[in-house]
């Protein structure tokens, strides 16, 4: 009886060790914060073609805007 309890003996702690070596993979977060520095420049125009009673009437009332 003890020659078949030796191959489960065996098994048992082949897999005991080599549940040991698996990878371990950690993600860890920065301790300074991150910082991104954008330096942006927007231009634009704007172009508005208007009719002439329209143009006239902005002239006449000026106070609208």
């Amino acid at each position: 009886m003890k020659n078949a309890t030796m191959p489960l003996l065996v098994a048992v702690l082949g897999a005991s060790l080599l549940s040991g070596c698996v990878p371990r993979i950690e993600v860890a977060t920065p301790k300074d914060p991150i910082t991104i520095n954008m330096n942006v420049k927007i231009e634009h125009e704007i172009h508005i073609k208007v009719d002439k009673d329209v143009e006239n009437l902005l002239k006449d009332q000026s106070g609208l805007f």
